[in-house]
């Protein structure tokens, strides 16, 4: 199975390295280029539309993939095309089929709303209903968790809520030459981490849409990383996010009856409920960008929606760090956290989880004293 991850992300990396390579070229002509102003950090036209070469590294291969899938399950073609090890789990392949297309076409769907974006800057209402209609329509279709609570709409509610969440977290991330597609390749890999060795049984449906994800960011991040030269636009950032927390619900991170570490007596022990605050660790990052950015534009009497230059990266760059190092500062940030969120499967119950989310909220405590400190000093010396 180890070559069937290597295959995901090559396959995702060689699509999107290749198709954003052309969006640069196709991306003047139909009117996608990002023009500088007073709210952007970047001071020469740049071309958008790499979000369309992100979805296009998951989208086509899955779509070969399930082709195949479909193929030999109809006896069209023979099984033997297929590696012994990835027969046995035709089965489970085509049991989440359904489920996988309902994500994919939500994808399209906010893609095709970012897309708009980029070409006509839609006012944040109409876009803000379309992003509930499809996290609705996500929920209904199977993606939702429960939180282990009884009460069926609850769970479903706050789905919603984290889908939406996220859906606008990676958007505002995507603020700075290749933030928001960092953040996602990290998070997708300690995602696809945890599906594969956190849990009882390896879920390999999740790990290998991540891994495509993941592989498809790196190949625009060849295009993308400082200086850049394509954007994503909101085709690409508001997918980003959809697709990791419709994955986050979809994930099992908690196995009933697991055997995961050795607890304290020496005797293996049972993960428990504490694991479920993994997400929140590994998105730890896109999560405080987001609630900083609208808690600054609320308490300044501005719209939480109203583009500015007050994101966590450029409270980095306030500090005195140049754009790459914000960038890198924050890569590092999110892979600490993410650690810690692979070390929930490795802490005895609620306690040592405890321990480990406190460690991240500190850290980004930490961050937080710093960039007010900052930003005293630059209205103290204009």
């Amino acid at each position: 199975m180890l070559l069937l991850i290597a295959a995901s992300a090559f396959a995702g990396l060689l699509v999107s390295t290749l198709l954003t390579a052309l969006m640069r070229r196709l991306a003047p002509r139909l009117g996608l280029v990002d023009h500088p102003n007073s709210r952007k950090v970047h001071v020469i036209p740049t071309p958008l539309g790499g979000g369309l070469a992100i979805a296009c590294g998951v989208l086509l291969p899955l779509a070969a993939a399930q082709t195949v899938v479909w193929l030999v399950s109809s006896n069209r073609i023979p099984s033997g095309w297929l590696p012994p090890e990835l027969i046995e789990h035709l089965p489970g392949i085509i049991y989440r089929s359904q489920l996988l297309w309902i994500i994919l076409l939500a994808g399209v769907a906010i893609s095709v709303l970012g897309l708009i974006d980029d070409l006509r800057a839609l006012s944040w209402q109409p876009k803000l209903a379309v992003q509930l209609a499809v996290a609705c329509g996500v929920v209904a279709g199977g993606v939702r968790g429960t939180l282990f609570v009884d009460i069926p709409w609850v769970g479903w509610a706050l789905t919603v809520l984290w889908i939406v969440v996220l859906t606008n977290a990676f958007n505002f991330l995507d603020n700075m030459d290749g933030l928001s597609a960092g953040i996602g390749l990290i998070a997708a890999v300690i995602f696809a981490a945890i599906m594969l060795t956190g849990t009882g049984q390896p879920h390999w449906f999740v790990a290998v849409f991540l891994f495509l994800v993941a592989g498809s960011l790196a190949g625009f991040l060849f295009h993308n990383w400082p200086p850049a030269r394509i954007f994503m636009g909101d085709t690409g950032s508001c997918l980003i996010g959809l697709w990791l927390a419709c994955m986050t619900v979809v994930g099992t991170f908690y196995d009933y009856g697991r055997v995961g570490y050795l607890g304290s007596s020496g005797a293996a022990g049972t993960s428990g409920t504490h694991v479920i605050l993994a997400p929140v660790c590994v998105l730890a990052v896109p999560l405080y960008d987001f609630c900083s950015v609208v808690l600054i534009r609320l308490s300044q009497g501005r719209s939480p929606f109203h583009a500015d230059k007050c994101h966590f990266s450029h409270r980095l760059v306030e500090l005195g760090m140049s754009r790459k190092q914000a960038v890198l500062t924050i890569y590092l940030i999110t892979l600490t956290t993410g650690l810690g969120g692979l070390l929930l499967y490795h802490v005895e119950g609620w306690p040592g989880a405890l321990l480990v989310f406190l460690m991240v909220a500190c850290m980004l405590a930490v961050i937080a004293l710093l960039e007010t400190a900052a930003r005293a000093a630059a209205k103290q010396n204009p």
